[in-house]
Protein backbone atom coordinates (compact mmCIF):
# COMPACT_ATOMS: atom_id res chain seq x y z
CA UNK A 1 0.00 0.00 0.00
CA UNK A 2 1.67 2.99 -1.22
CA UNK A 3 -0.53 5.98 -0.12
CA UNK A 4 -4.39 6.07 1.36
CA UNK A 5 -4.66 9.48 1.03
CA UNK A 6 -7.81 11.53 -0.72
CA UNK A 7 -6.14 14.34 -1.65
CA UNK A 8 -4.11 14.55 -4.97
CA UNK A 9 -0.96 13.32 -4.51
CA UNK A 10 2.46 14.90 -5.92
CA UNK A 11 3.34 14.55 -9.48
CA UNK A 12 -0.33 12.56 -9.69
CA UNK A 13 0.00 12.66 -13.66
CA UNK A 14 3.07 10.43 -13.20
CA UNK A 15 1.37 8.10 -10.94
CA UNK A 16 -0.28 4.55 -11.85
CA UNK A 17 -3.59 5.92 -10.43
CA UNK A 18 -3.79 8.53 -12.77
CA UNK A 19 -3.57 6.29 -15.84
CA UNK A 20 -5.74 3.06 -14.31
CA UNK A 21 -8.15 5.64 -13.70
CA UNK A 22 -8.23 7.05 -17.32
CA UNK A 23 -8.04 3.08 -19.21
CA UNK A 24 -11.27 2.78 -16.89
CA UNK A 25 -12.83 5.47 -18.06
CA UNK A 26 -12.82 4.71 -21.36
CA UNK A 27 -13.39 1.24 -21.20
CA UNK A 28 -16.19 2.03 -19.10
CA UNK A 29 -17.74 4.24 -21.74
CA UNK A 30 -16.78 1.61 -25.14
CA UNK A 31 -18.76 -0.90 -22.24
CA UNK A 32 -21.86 1.30 -22.00
CA UNK A 33 -22.48 1.74 -25.27
CA UNK A 34 -21.94 -1.90 -26.08
CA UNK A 35 -24.53 -3.01 -23.16
CA UNK A 36 -26.63 -0.03 -24.88
CA UNK A 37 -26.51 -2.07 -28.35
CA UNK A 38 -27.34 -5.45 -26.05
CA UNK A 39 -30.72 -3.84 -24.84
CA UNK A 40 -31.85 -3.25 -28.28
CA UNK A 41 -32.01 -6.57 -29.10
CA UNK A 42 -33.86 -9.67 -27.53
CA UNK A 43 -32.52 -9.63 -24.12
CA UNK A 44 -33.80 -7.89 -21.09
CA UNK A 45 -31.69 -5.65 -18.27
CA UNK A 46 -31.69 -8.09 -15.79
CA UNK A 47 -29.55 -11.04 -17.69
CA UNK A 48 -27.70 -7.64 -18.97
CA UNK A 49 -26.78 -6.78 -15.79
CA UNK A 50 -26.31 -10.42 -13.91
CA UNK A 51 -23.41 -10.92 -16.97
CA UNK A 52 -21.73 -7.65 -15.99
CA UNK A 53 -21.20 -8.21 -12.62
CA UNK A 54 -20.09 -11.84 -13.01
CA UNK A 55 -17.41 -10.32 -15.61
CA UNK A 56 -16.41 -7.79 -12.67
CA UNK A 57 -15.87 -10.48 -9.77
CA UNK A 58 -14.33 -12.65 -12.27
CA UNK A 59 -11.79 -9.54 -13.10
CA UNK A 60 -11.60 -9.24 -9.50
CA UNK A 61 -10.69 -12.88 -8.68
CA UNK A 62 -7.35 -12.60 -10.62
CA UNK A 63 -5.93 -9.93 -7.87
CA UNK A 64 -6.20 -12.94 -5.50
CA UNK A 65 -2.29 -13.43 -6.45
CA UNK A 66 -1.67 -10.10 -4.98
CA UNK A 67 -1.64 -11.72 -1.49
CA UNK A 68 -3.12 -10.20 1.50
CA UNK A 69 -4.74 -11.60 4.57
CA UNK A 70 -8.35 -13.00 5.53
CA UNK A 71 -9.26 -11.24 8.90
CA UNK A 72 -11.70 -12.88 10.76
CA UNK A 73 -15.46 -14.15 10.02
CA UNK A 74 -16.59 -11.67 12.34
CA UNK A 75 -15.20 -8.94 9.80
CA UNK A 76 -16.60 -10.69 6.87
CA UNK A 77 -19.43 -7.85 7.13
CA UNK A 78 -16.77 -5.65 5.65
CA UNK A 79 -16.67 -7.08 2.06
CA UNK A 80 -20.35 -8.33 2.03
CA UNK A 81 -21.25 -4.49 2.45
CA UNK A 82 -19.12 -3.46 -0.01
CA UNK A 83 -20.38 -5.80 -2.36
CA UNK A 84 -23.66 -4.62 -2.10
CA UNK A 85 -23.39 -0.95 -2.68
CA UNK A 86 -21.44 -2.57 -5.93
CA UNK A 87 -24.34 -4.25 -7.08
CA UNK A 88 -26.94 -1.61 -6.11
CA UNK A 89 -24.52 0.46 -8.23
CA UNK A 90 -23.94 -1.60 -11.10
CA UNK A 91 -28.03 -2.19 -11.31
CA UNK A 92 -29.25 0.98 -11.11
CA UNK A 93 -25.82 2.22 -13.66
CA UNK A 94 -26.81 -0.54 -16.04
CA UNK A 95 -30.65 0.77 -16.27
CA UNK A 96 -29.75 4.22 -16.55
CA UNK A 97 -27.40 2.97 -19.56
CA UNK A 98 -29.59 0.83 -21.38
CA UNK A 99 -33.35 1.94 -21.06
CA UNK A 100 -32.07 5.48 -20.57
CA UNK A 101 -29.27 7.85 -22.82
CA UNK A 102 -25.70 7.14 -22.31
CA UNK A 103 -24.94 10.55 -23.53
CA UNK A 104 -26.49 12.00 -20.25
CA UNK A 105 -26.17 8.94 -17.88
CA UNK A 106 -21.99 8.68 -18.38
CA UNK A 107 -21.56 12.50 -17.61
CA UNK A 108 -23.67 12.22 -14.59
CA UNK A 109 -21.87 9.92 -13.59
CA UNK A 110 -18.91 11.59 -13.22
CA UNK A 111 -21.19 13.61 -10.12
CA UNK A 112 -19.85 10.69 -8.29
CA UNK A 113 -16.78 12.39 -7.62
CA UNK A 114 -18.66 14.90 -5.68
CA UNK A 115 -20.06 12.10 -3.24
CA UNK A 116 -16.68 10.69 -3.06
CA UNK A 117 -15.79 13.81 -1.05
CA UNK A 118 -18.86 13.75 0.88
CA UNK A 119 -18.65 10.33 1.77
CA UNK A 120 -14.79 10.36 2.55
CA UNK A 121 -16.03 13.44 5.09
CA UNK A 122 -18.34 11.50 6.85
CA UNK A 123 -16.36 8.13 7.16
CA UNK A 124 -12.91 8.72 6.52
CA UNK A 125 -13.37 12.02 8.63
CA UNK A 126 -11.66 14.03 6.34
CA UNK A 127 -12.42 17.58 6.19
CA UNK A 128 -14.74 18.62 3.16
CA UNK A 129 -12.62 21.77 1.21
CA UNK A 130 -14.65 24.80 0.82
CA UNK A 131 -14.16 24.58 -3.11
CA UNK A 132 -16.65 21.33 -3.38
CA UNK A 133 -19.63 23.70 -2.62
CA UNK A 134 -18.53 25.56 -5.58
CA UNK A 135 -17.86 22.51 -8.06
CA UNK A 136 -21.49 21.21 -6.74
CA UNK A 137 -23.36 24.69 -8.40
CA UNK A 138 -21.48 24.25 -11.23
CA UNK A 139 -22.13 20.92 -11.62
CA UNK A 140 -25.66 21.55 -11.01
CA UNK A 141 -26.25 23.72 -13.77
CA UNK A 142 -24.51 21.32 -16.05
CA UNK A 143 -26.94 18.47 -15.05
CA UNK A 144 -29.63 20.96 -16.69
CA UNK A 145 -27.80 21.09 -19.58
CA UNK A 146 -27.37 17.41 -20.42
CA UNK A 147 -31.32 17.20 -19.29
CA UNK A 148 -32.52 19.75 -22.19
CA UNK A 149 -34.55 17.78 -24.59
CA UNK A 150 -36.51 18.35 -27.78
CA UNK A 151 -40.16 17.26 -26.22
CA UNK A 152 -42.02 16.09 -23.17
CA UNK A 153 -40.85 12.61 -23.82
CA UNK A 154 -37.14 13.48 -24.44
CA UNK A 155 -37.53 15.04 -20.99
CA UNK A 156 -38.98 12.28 -19.04
CA UNK A 157 -36.31 9.72 -20.51
CA UNK A 158 -33.61 12.67 -19.17
CA UNK A 159 -35.18 12.29 -15.79
CA UNK A 160 -35.69 9.13 -15.64
CA UNK A 161 -31.84 8.85 -16.75
CA UNK A 162 -30.47 11.09 -14.05
CA UNK A 163 -32.55 9.65 -11.36
CA UNK A 164 -31.06 6.34 -11.82
CA UNK A 165 -28.16 7.66 -12.62
CA UNK A 166 -27.61 9.55 -9.45
CA UNK A 167 -28.27 6.58 -7.48
CA UNK A 168 -25.91 4.66 -9.20
CA UNK A 169 -23.35 7.49 -8.15
CA UNK A 170 -24.02 7.42 -4.43
CA UNK A 171 -23.80 3.78 -4.57
CA UNK A 172 -20.13 3.63 -6.36
CA UNK A 173 -18.87 6.73 -4.04
CA UNK A 174 -19.72 5.23 -0.82
CA UNK A 175 -18.68 1.47 -2.09
CA UNK A 176 -15.12 3.65 -3.28
CA UNK A 177 -14.82 5.18 -0.15
CA UNK A 178 -15.23 2.04 1.85
CA UNK A 179 -12.90 0.27 -0.29
CA UNK A 180 -10.00 2.51 0.37
CA UNK A 181 -10.83 2.26 4.25
CA UNK A 182 -11.19 -1.59 4.65
CA UNK A 183 -8.62 -2.49 1.76
CA UNK A 184 -5.31 -1.90 3.79
CA UNK A 185 -5.78 -4.62 6.58
CA UNK A 186 -7.43 -7.11 4.30
CA UNK A 187 -4.48 -6.70 1.17
CA UNK A 188 -5.57 -6.07 -2.55
CA UNK A 189 -5.19 -9.63 -3.36
CA UNK A 190 -7.85 -10.40 -0.57
CA UNK A 191 -10.57 -7.80 -0.29
CA UNK A 192 -11.19 -7.42 -3.94
CA UNK A 193 -11.85 -10.87 -4.32
CA UNK A 194 -13.55 -11.58 -1.38
CA UNK A 195 -16.20 -8.63 -2.32
CA UNK A 196 -16.26 -10.51 -5.44
CA UNK A 197 -17.76 -13.89 -4.13
CA UNK A 198 -20.31 -11.83 -2.30
CA UNK A 199 -20.86 -9.54 -5.39
CA UNK A 200 -21.38 -13.04 -7.61
CA UNK A 201 -23.82 -14.29 -4.90
CA UNK A 202 -26.14 -11.27 -4.73
CA UNK A 203 -26.30 -11.60 -8.58
CA UNK A 204 -28.46 -14.78 -8.25
CA UNK A 205 -31.75 -12.52 -6.98
CA UNK A 206 -31.49 -11.34 -10.29
CA UNK A 207 -32.12 -14.71 -12.41
CA UNK A 208 -35.81 -15.08 -11.21
CA UNK A 209 -36.57 -11.71 -13.15
CA UNK A 210 -34.76 -13.15 -15.97
CA UNK A 211 -37.67 -13.21 -19.09
CA UNK A 212 -35.84 -16.25 -20.50
CA UNK A 213 -32.72 -18.36 -19.62
CA UNK A 214 -29.42 -17.17 -20.36
CA UNK A 215 -29.23 -20.03 -23.37
CA UNK A 216 -31.73 -18.37 -24.80
CA UNK A 217 -29.86 -15.39 -25.41
CA UNK A 218 -29.60 -14.83 -29.74
CA UNK A 219 -26.27 -15.12 -31.52
CA UNK A 220 -26.34 -12.01 -32.76
CA UNK A 221 -26.47 -10.59 -29.57
CA UNK A 222 -23.76 -12.12 -27.46
CA UNK A 223 -20.88 -10.52 -28.97
CA UNK A 224 -22.01 -7.28 -27.76
CA UNK A 225 -23.12 -8.96 -24.77
CA UNK A 226 -19.56 -10.66 -24.15
CA UNK A 227 -17.51 -7.83 -25.36
CA UNK A 228 -19.40 -4.59 -22.87
CA UNK A 229 -19.39 -6.92 -20.34
CA UNK A 230 -15.51 -7.42 -20.59
CA UNK A 231 -15.15 -3.77 -20.98
CA UNK A 232 -16.89 -3.79 -18.07
CA UNK A 233 -15.34 -6.03 -16.02
CA UNK A 234 -11.97 -4.61 -17.08
CA UNK A 235 -12.73 -0.65 -16.11
CA UNK A 236 -14.01 -2.58 -12.50
CA UNK A 237 -10.40 -4.17 -11.94
CA UNK A 238 -8.48 -1.04 -13.33
CA UNK A 239 -10.05 1.16 -10.79
CA UNK A 240 -10.81 -0.97 -7.75
CA UNK A 241 -7.20 -1.84 -7.59
CA UNK A 242 -5.70 1.02 -8.05
CA UNK A 243 -7.92 2.58 -4.80
CA UNK A 244 -7.68 -0.84 -3.08
CA UNK A 245 -3.88 -0.52 -3.42
CA UNK A 246 -2.71 3.15 -3.25
CA UNK A 247 -6.08 4.73 -1.90
CA UNK A 248 -6.71 8.71 -3.36
CA UNK A 249 -10.07 7.41 -3.99
CA UNK A 250 -11.59 11.13 -4.33
CA UNK A 251 -8.11 12.12 -6.81
CA UNK A 252 -9.17 8.35 -8.63
CA UNK A 253 -12.24 9.77 -9.34
CA UNK A 254 -11.70 12.88 -10.89
CA UNK A 255 -9.52 11.14 -13.64
CA UNK A 256 -12.64 8.53 -13.74
CA UNK A 257 -14.96 11.18 -14.59
CA UNK A 258 -13.72 11.80 -17.60
CA UNK A 259 -16.01 8.89 -19.32
CA UNK A 260 -18.49 11.59 -19.34
CA UNK A 261 -16.59 13.16 -21.94
CA UNK A 262 -15.66 9.75 -23.45
CA UNK A 263 -19.31 8.61 -23.30
CA UNK A 264 -20.74 11.74 -25.32
CA UNK A 265 -17.35 11.51 -27.88
CA UNK A 266 -18.24 7.69 -28.62
CA UNK A 267 -21.89 8.61 -29.03
CA UNK A 268 -20.91 11.24 -31.62
CA UNK A 269 -18.33 9.02 -33.74
CA UNK A 270 -20.08 5.46 -33.19
CA UNK A 271 -23.70 6.31 -32.73
CA UNK A 272 -24.50 5.01 -36.21
CA UNK A 273 -23.86 1.78 -35.55
CA UNK A 274 -23.98 1.49 -31.45
CA UNK A 275 -26.03 4.09 -30.06
CA UNK A 276 -29.11 4.79 -33.36
CA UNK A 277 -31.74 6.66 -30.81
CA UNK A 278 -29.24 9.30 -29.14
CA UNK A 279 -27.31 9.89 -32.47
CA UNK A 280 -31.08 10.82 -34.20
CA UNK A 281 -31.45 13.51 -31.43
CA UNK A 282 -29.75 15.50 -33.85
CA UNK A 283 -25.97 17.40 -33.71
CA UNK A 284 -27.40 20.48 -31.68
CA UNK A 285 -28.89 18.65 -28.95
CA UNK A 286 -25.54 16.43 -28.53
CA UNK A 287 -23.35 19.45 -28.45
CA UNK A 288 -25.43 21.11 -26.00
CA UNK A 289 -24.78 17.39 -23.57
CA UNK A 290 -21.36 17.71 -24.44
CA UNK A 291 -21.02 21.38 -23.38
CA UNK A 292 -22.64 19.98 -19.98
CA UNK A 293 -20.53 17.20 -20.31
CA UNK A 294 -17.53 19.92 -20.48
CA UNK A 295 -18.89 22.10 -17.75
CA UNK A 296 -19.40 19.09 -15.39
CA UNK A 297 -15.81 18.15 -16.28
CA UNK A 298 -14.54 21.50 -14.89
CA UNK A 299 -16.48 21.52 -11.89
CA UNK A 300 -14.69 17.85 -11.16
CA UNK A 301 -11.64 19.33 -12.02
CA UNK A 302 -12.33 22.54 -9.10
CA UNK A 303 -12.21 19.50 -6.65
CA UNK A 304 -8.20 19.21 -7.45
CA UNK A 305 -7.27 23.06 -7.88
Amino acid sequence: MLGTGSAVPANFLMTPTFWLALLAAFFYALGALLLKRTATGAIDVWRITFVSNIAVALALAGLWGFGGQILSPGALWQPATAALLFIAGQITAILALTRGDVSVATPMLGLKILMVAFFTWILLEDPLPPRVWASATLATLAVVLLGISRDRAGMQQATFTAGFTLMAAASYACFDVLVQRWSPAWGVGRFPPTMAAFATLYSLILMPRFKQPLRSVPRSVWPYLATGSAMIGLQGLLIISAIAHWGYAAAANVVYSSRGLWGVLLVLALGHWLAREERALGRRLLLLRFAGAVLLSAAILMLVG
